[in-house]
């Protein structure tokens, strides 16, 4: 499974790059503080909602401590997407939040 840290997702939204970000934590959780370009899919709902994703584009999946992030990356992966998991989740983030 790919994995990037936090500081390399930050690194690639502070170069513009066209990065796509799926927040799997609950939407309680989300309320709570996100990453501003993040789209939130909640773990339960994911192979529900993965007909909205395109498998031409790469996904950064993001949750909490990077656990659940970790799973919905392999379950992605496993259906034919480009994904990679931030390691650390919402924890280690550093960078800004809305």
């Amino acid at each position: 499974m790919e994995q990037l840290t936090t500081k390399e997702v930050e690194t690639l939204l502070n170069e513009g790059k066209a990065v796509q970000l799926i927040d799997v934590r609950e939407v309680d959780e989300v309320a709570a503080g996100k990453i501003k370009e993040a789209i939130n899919i909640p773990l339960g709902l994911i192979e529900f909602r993965m007909h909205e994703l395109d498998k031409s584009k790469e996904y950064i999946i993001v949750c909490r401590s990077g656990a659940r992030s970790g799973r919905a990356t392999e379950f992605l992966t496993s259906q034919g997407f480009k994904a990679a998991n931030m390691t650390g989740g919402m924890l280690a983030w550093e960078g800004p939040i809305q």
